[in-house]
């Protein structure tokens, strides 16, 4: 495994443990160079789930992108990376349960919403507004009095 810190190609596994699902492994490792620590994930190879594209190309399903989109809503919030890669852990068993060769993206970001409405109001309307393409502070002001409703229940 390469440190993606210094590039060193030796480390060693401090900690190895099943995922909450099972469906990985997760190993913390320590760089024998610069002595960083970084988590790897070890998982069953399948075919591939394709993601059907708004726009109808197909390109494979990337756990990096969904992570890079939730990081991006949960920036300056309290919301761990680990909590991030445990939620795109759980979006991608859901989707391997439930479709065997193609999803459609619509039902990728929504299922992103899902997770992010249960633990973050802030990073869920950032994420809707970029996912919904919001065109003015109507469509923003709709999403706003949504989650507020479901406070007040």
């Amino acid at each position: 495994m390469r440190c993606p810190y210094c590039s060193f190609n030796e480390d060693k596994v401090v900690d190895s443990r099943l995922t909450s699902e099972g469906s990985a492994i997760r190993r913390r490792r320590e760089c024998n160079s610069c002595g960083r620590r970084f988590t790897t994930y070890e998982y069953v190879e399948k075919t591939p789930l394709m993601v059907i594209k708004k726009d109808g190309r197909r390109e494979p399903f990337s756990q990096q992108k969904v992570l890079d989109g939730l990081i991006k809503a949960c920036e300056k919030r309290a919301i761990s990376v680990e909590k991030l890669e445990k939620i795109v852990s759980e979006i991608e068993i859901k989707l391997q349960k439930k479709f065997e060769q193609e999803v459609d993206s619509n039902h990728i970001g929504e299922l992103v919403m899902e997770k992010l409405s249960k633990i973050d109001d802030v990073a869920y309307v950032r994420f809707a507004s970029v996912y919904r393409q919001f065109k003015d502070i109507n469509q923003f002001l709709r999403e706003l009095r949504e989650v507020l409703g479901r406070k007040i229940k």
